[in-house]
C-alpha cells in the first residue's frame, strides 16, 4: 500500500475557540426599566386630569358665563364737616346700587362693611351696612338699593400739607372723601351654592357740603 501523506498545517493548530463564560446579568436595569414605566404612567395621567379639569372650567364658563357684580355709589349727603382742636366732625349718607348682570347666577348679600377716608386717615370705625338681620339675595339681572351713614367724630393730627388740603376743600365746599366697602357673599347656581367671597369696592369720592353756598353736585 502506498503511504497517504497529511497535508502539511501552517502555524498551530488549537481547534475551535472556546466561548467565553457567560457573564451574569445585572438585575438594576430592570428595576430602573420599572421605575421609567411608573414615572410615564403618572405624568401622562397628571397631564390628562390637567387637560380635562380646563376643559370643565371652560364648559362652565361657556354654559354660565358668570360676570362680576356692578356697584355704584348713586348719591351722596354730607351736611357737617369740621376740623377743630385736631378733631373731624362729620356726617355723611351714601346711598348706593348693587348690579347683578348675570343671566343664571344669583348671589347672597350676607354681610357688607364699609369704612370712610380722609387725607389717608380713616375716620370711622367698621360701619353696618348689610348684616344677618337683612341680608338679601339678589336674583339674576336684577338691582337693589343699600345706603351706609357714617356720623361721628375722629381724632386726627394733620401735617401742614394735609391742613392746606382740608383749607382748599373747605374754600371749594367739596371733600374728598374716600370709601371702602368689604363684602361676604355666596353665588346660587340653580339648587347649587358657592362658599363664602370677600370681594372689595374703593370709591374715590368727591363729595359737596350741603349748604346753600354749595354749587357743586355730586356724581
Amino acid at each position: 500500500m502506498a503511504d497517504i501523506k497529511q497535508p502539511q498545517l501552517n502555524g498551530a493548530y488549537y481547534g475551535p475557540a472556546i466561548p467565553p463564560p457567560a457573564q451574569p446579568r445585572p438585575h438594576h436595569h430592570r428595576s430602573r426599566s420599572c421605575c421609567c414605566c411608573l414615572f410615564s404612567f403618572f405624568w401622562k395621567l397628571l397631564v390628562t386630569l390637567i387637560i380635562l379639569a380646563g376643559l370643565a372650567v371652560l364648559i362652565f364658563y361657556l354654559v354660565v358665563q358668570p360676570r362680576p357684580f356692578k356697584f355704584y355709589v348713586t348719591e351722596a349727603n354730607l351736611t357737617k364737616f369740621d376740623y377743630t382742636n385736631n378733631t373731624i366732625h362729620y356726617n355723611m349718607v351714601l346711598n348706593f346700587t348693587a348690579r347683578n348682570p348675570n343671566k343664571k347666577l344669583s348671589i347672597y348679600y350676607d354681610k357688607v362693611e364699609a369704612l370712610a377716608f380722609y387725607e389717608g386717615s380713616r375716620l370711622t370705625n367698621n360701619v353696618d351696612v348689610i348684616t344677618h338681620m337683612n341680608s338679601f339675595r339678589q336674583y339674576k339681572k336684577s338691582t337693589d338699593p343699600m345706603s351706609v351713614v357714617f356720623s361721628g367724630q375722629k381724632l386726627m393730627v394733620l401735617d401742614n400739607d394735609q391742613v392746606s388740603e382740608l383749607n382748599e376743600d373747605k374754600s371749594a365746599e367739596v371733600y374728598d372723601i374716600y370709601v371702602k366697602l368689604y363684602f361676604r357673599i355666596r353665588f346660587r347656581l340653580g339648587d347649587l351654592i358657592s362658599g363664602d367671597y370677600k370681594p372689595e369696592v374703593k370709591c374715590d369720592l368727591k363729595v359737596p357740603l350741603n349748604s346753600n353756598k354749595t354749587a357743586a353736585t355730586f356724581h
